[in-house]
């Protein structure tokens, strides 16, 4: 029985063409009632991809056809239904962000990858950190901060100089990013389930942009970040290729 698989495209031109070759040659399922979603495009269409479909009973396949394709495999229209089936799965727990800003206003959003808290003007930041209610750090003087998963750990997380967490390890890394004091802080590991969070000191005078996925909230004051193990991402990779060993190979490049 043939699978049904809904194809899903970047807008880059390449992204587009492999859509239009692949739905002549397999088909177009609507994503409602699809038994894989293939998603075509680089790691940010994939993010995108599967905060959009995190309601459907599908899982995601992505193939790249963009710039970065760490959540990717290798792009090929042949033996795709064979590939689909053979398929290797993961599943990923968001982090969910819960942002005041300045204004009072409550801003809620979900990230696969990192919440990160970024100065937004000429001067550091000033940080404090709790974790499970307990104070850690009374001031983080610092360009931002940021909590990552073990999927997102290889992102911003690796270029800020934080750890790369084993898919199964359980964790989530607290890394900070050009720490001025304390000037030796590269952050910390926390156990999944643990609930930060970060306040903003000296707000008007410093202000502090949040992102969840590169989806921004300006002016903050506080945000709250925690794993959220109800909602599960299941992604496909081939096999000896899923996001385990992509994750430890990334380790000894």
């Amino acid at each position: 029985m043939s699978l049904r698989i809904a194809f899903a495209a970047s807008e880059a031109p390449i992204a587009q063409a492999a859509r239009e070759a692949l739905t002549r040659q397999y088909g177009d399922h609507a994503e409602q009632g699809a038994d894989v979603i293939v998603a075509l495009g680089g790691d940010g269409f994939m993010l995108a991809t599967l905060h959009r479909t995190q309601n459907l009973a599908a899982p995601v396949y992505g193939m790249n056809r963009g710039t970065v394709g760490f959540l990717m495999n290798e792009y090929s229209g042949q033996g795709l239904e064979e590939r689909l089936r053979a398929a290797e799965e993961t599943v990923i727990n968001p982090l969910s962000m819960r942002a005041i800003t300045a204004d009072g206003t409550i801003h809620e959003a979900l990230a696969i990858n990192e919440v990160s808290l970024l100065r937004a003007g000429p001067q550091a930041a000033r940080l404090r950190i709790s974790v499970d209610g307990r104070l850690r750090m009374s001031e983080l003087v610092c360009d931002g901060a940021l909590v990552a998963t073990p999927a997102g750990s290889t992102a911003y997380n690796y270029s800020a100089h934080g750890p790369i967490l084993p898919i199964g390890s359980d964790v989530l890394a607290l890394t900070a990013m050009s720490a001025f004091r304390p000037r030796r802080w590269r952050g910390a590991l926390l156990p999944k389930t643990a609930e930060v969070r970060i306040e903003v000191l000296d707000p008007s005078k410093r202000p502090v942009m949040a992102e969840a996925d590169a989806r921004a909230v300006r002016d903050v004051v506080q945000v709250d970040i925690r794993s959220e193990p109800d909602i599960k991402h299941r992604v496909m990779f081939d096999p000896g290729h899923g996001l385990e060993e992509r994750l430890i190979q990334e380790q000894f490049v």
